[in-house]
Formats: C-alpha cells, structure tokens, sequence
C-alpha cells in the first residue's frame, strides 16, 4: 500500500529539510517548477486546494504566496513532517489527513486552483478524483496536476541499474497502452502507478466536464538525465466548465 511506503519514507527525512523549501511549485522531484512553466500564476488571496501534498513543499510555498492552503494527504506521518516544517516558516496551512478523492467537507465551487503534483499516478479511480475537485472549483477555476509521463513508465535504458548514468540504448519495456499498474522507485522504496495514455486523460477530463488548455511535456535537464530522449513528467491544466 502506498500510504505505508510513504510514511517510511517520511520517518527517514533529514532534520534540517526545513532549509531546503523551495519558493515556488515543483511539479517533479528535481524537476521543473512554476517559475519554468507558469502554470498557476498569481494566487494571493486565493483558496488552493494542495492533493496530495506529502511533506508540504507545495502547499507552503502557496502561502508563503499569499494563498489560503487546504492541504491534503493520506499518509499521516507526512503530514507530520509537513505541519513542522511549516512551523518553522511564515505559512499557515490547513491540513487534512484524508484520499484525494474524499472532498465532501468543501463547499461546491469554494476553490480558485487545485494543485497535484504526482499523486494522479498513484489514483486508481482517476474519474472519480476529477468529479470531486470539479465540484469544489469554481467556474473556469484551473486544475493543475503533473505525474511521471506514461512513455517513462514504458520505456527503460540498456543495463540500466540503480544509481547508474543512464548511457545505455532505450528500449521498451512494456506497451504504451497497457494500463496494468507497475511499480517505480521512490527514495529506494517501491511505489505502485497506474499507467494511463494521454488520450485517456484527455478523454476522463473531458467527462468531467474540463477543458484542457495547457498540455507540457518538459524537456529534461540537468545531470539526472544527460541524454533526454524521452520527456519524464507530463503536466496538464485543465479548466472546470459547467455551472
């Protein structure tokens, strides 16, 4: 279960993690962040509802912003880790152990952006998670959410093994299209996804009753991955409509 995997990996956090909060969003471990892609914009004074917020990087960053935070994860030794990081800084958050998908105690259309940065993967009733958050956005309010890119999942580099450069020739592991979970390393632990194909996504958001305006694909950078050929994270915003 993944909750378990991440309250391991909450009790092995270093105690000075409090130095290394970032200002600004980040859409991947190590990766790209709203000051790359400027995906969420100005949210002073806004209601942002953080899902699955882990340690609360984003969620702190967003009221150090000026943001009123509704922060949410399931596992409660993350939340943990999040409330005294939190203490540490200026940001107040409001913090609630609970799924994803469990939303009722907002009001329907209380919330101006809803943020998920990589939690998406680890939801098996992807539907279900969009109706929720689009019953709490107010209309035309964005829903922003990254998570590993399906062609990462499929696709592997020769010889690869941990904590190796990875040199060697890509080759596919399994299909694109194949929407069984799979397993991905996470702080030396295993953490279970669901694979989904762009066009699944587009189509379950389009149920729900969004509209998809802005669809990145980052390019990789820096020593973690010296030749990107493949993009490793996917990033949507999608806009509620509907009354």
């Amino acid at each position: 279960m993944n909750t378990e995997v991440w309250d391991r990996i909450a009790g092995r956090a270093r105690p000075d993690e409090a130095d290394v909060i970032a200002d600004t969003i980040v859409y991947a471990p190590g990766g790209v962040s709203e000051a790359d892609l400027r995906m969420c914009g100005d949210v002073a004074g806004k209601r942002v509802l953080d899902l699955g917020t882990g340690s609360g990087a984003n969620a702190i960053a967003l009221a150090r912003q000026g943001a009123h935070v509704i922060a949410l994860d399931r596992s409660a030794a993350q939340l943990a880790r999040a409330r005294k990081i939190a203490a540490t800084t200026d940001a107040r958050v409001e913090w609630h152990e609970c799924d994803v998908a469990d939303l009722a105690f907002l009001r329907a259309d209380s919330i101006d952006l809803a943020l998920a940065s990589g939690v998406l993967g680890e939801v098996e009733d992807l539907d279900r998670l969009l109706r929720q958050v689009h019953r709490v956005l107010r209309h035309g309010a964005p829903f922003v959410f990254s998570y590993d890119h399906p062609m990462a999942l499929a696709v592997g580099r020769e010889g690869e093994a941990p904590g190796a450069l990875p040199l060697g020739a890509l080759e596919v592991r399994r299909s694109y299209f194949d929407a069984r979970p799979v397993e991905v390393t996470h702080e030396d632990e295993r953490i279970r996804v669901w694979p989904r194909t762009i066009a699944d996504v587009f189509a379950s958001l389009h149920r729900a009753g969004y509209h998809v305006d802005l669809l990145l694909e980052p390019e990789p950078t820096g020593a973690a991955d010296p030749a990107p050929d493949i993009p490793r994270v996917i990033v949507w915003r999608a806009r509620k409509e509907g009354i």
